[in-house]
């Protein structure tokens, strides 16, 4: 499974990459933050340092722009779209199922229902730029050199990691009360079984 290719890419890269993009969407975006407000401000996928929309961001943005790295103009324009409307996407689907959106722009010039603005589209086509003809080849070196069963090991735990806090938000969002040491057993036990099954 790991080492399916996805357009000349094997998936551990990709997971790999998704988890890189996504702490360092986390560094940028809390470090602006703080900076805009003064005092520290975690951006974070809830409780950890990730923001997987800039996961998944970076890693569709380069297999999708990837082809564009010759025309700057180009890039900066299909990227700044293209996120813009995955941002869009992201935040109605968050809205619908969640009740909330994780980001709010209403106080941004040019917004549009809180979700998307201006300023971040004109930043959205600067980042694909940068992924593109700078970040993801250093970013592929990197992976590339962290040995197969620690990269497999590092995925399966951030993945779980990730289910888990999705799913104890999206019930507490409905109103269920949860268990965390219950809860917790029950992670562990998936990741024992989840360990085995892609060993």
């Amino acid at each position: 499974m790991w080492t399916q290719q996805i357009l000349g890419t094997e998936l551990i890269y990709l997971v790999e990459c998704f988890i890189l993009y996504s702490f360092i969407g986390w560094v940028v975006e809390s470090l602006y933050m703080s900076f805009c407000n003064r005092k520290w401000t975690n951006r974070g996928f809830i409780f950890g340092p990730f923001c997987p929309i800039y996961g998944f961001g970076g890693v569709l943005g380069y297999i999708i722009m990837h082809p564009l790295g010759g025309h700057l103009l180009g890039l900066y324009f299909i990227g700044a779209a293209l996120a813009t409307t995955f941002e869009y996407l992201v935040g109605i689907l968050m809205r619908k199922v969640l009740h909330q959106v994780w980001w709010d722009y209403n106080d941004k010039p040019f917004n549009y229902k809180g979700i998307i603005c201006l300023e971040s589209t004109i930043a959205w086509g600067f980042y694909a730029i940068i992924i593109v003809k700078f970040l993801n080849q250093r970013m592929m070196s990197l992976v590339t050199r962290v040995p197969f069963r620690v990269g497999i090991r590092l995925c399966q735990i951030v993945i779980l990691y990730y289910l888990a806090d999705f799913v104890y938000h999206f019930l507490k969002a409905r109103g269920h009360e949860i268990d965390i040491k219950a809860r917790g057993r029950k992670i562990k036990d998936a990741y024992h079984n989840l360990r085995e099954r892609w060993s």
